[in-house]
């Protein structure tokens, strides 16, 4: 069956982008498998209004959007017996011991923060988006991205602290 033109420019986005979409689903899941099925929901959703996406000036932002809010409506139909298991990176770049411990030791407490802050702190650090540009993509304001990362950082440095012996 011949691919037509929209399908084809959706096939070549998703070819060109889908490891960066997939890093990314990744890091506000922290599990590869649940991140590909995540990905995968919100990328047949997209692929329904790519016809009117495809000339837009950032297309990679309407499927973030798709994915944060896929990420976030999965997250509430969770079972609240349903706990995410992270798991360490496959590949870790730095191979001292210490170091590596201490990054699973993040991830493990990224892991654990509320989805918003989780989010909110993907959005920042991993995709370097101001924190207009973040409120648009959660449905908040400003200053509740800017409450969120506050007390999500809080929790990081609190969590490693506690995990190193340091008084809070």
């Amino acid at each position: 069956m011949p691919t037509t033109p929209t399908a084809a420019g959706f096939d070549e986005y998703v070819a060109a982008r889908g490891l960066a979409l997939l890093r990314f689903t990744y890091l506000l899941t922290g599990d590869y498998h649940l991140a590909e099925d995540l990905l995968q929901e919100a990328l047949a959703k997209v692929h329904r209004r790519w016809s009117h996406l495809a000339d837009a000036e950032r297309p990679t932002a309407y499927v973030q959007k798709a994915i944060l809010h896929q990420y976030l409506s999965w997250r509430r139909r969770r079972s609240s017996t349903e706990t995410p298991i992270a798991e360490p990176p496959e590949h870790p770049t730095i191979d001292h011991a210490e170091l590596f411990a201490e990054r699973t030791q993040l991830w493990h407490a990224l892991s654990a923060l509320p989805r918003q802050q989780r989010a909110v702190l993907v959005l920042r650090f991993y995709e370097d988006l101001d924190d207009d540009e973040i409120a648009r993509l959660v449905g908040c304001s400003v200053v509740t991205v800017r409450s969120h990362a506050s007390r999500g950082l809080a929790a990081l440095r609190n969590s490693v602290q506690f995990a190193r012996g340091e008084a809070r």
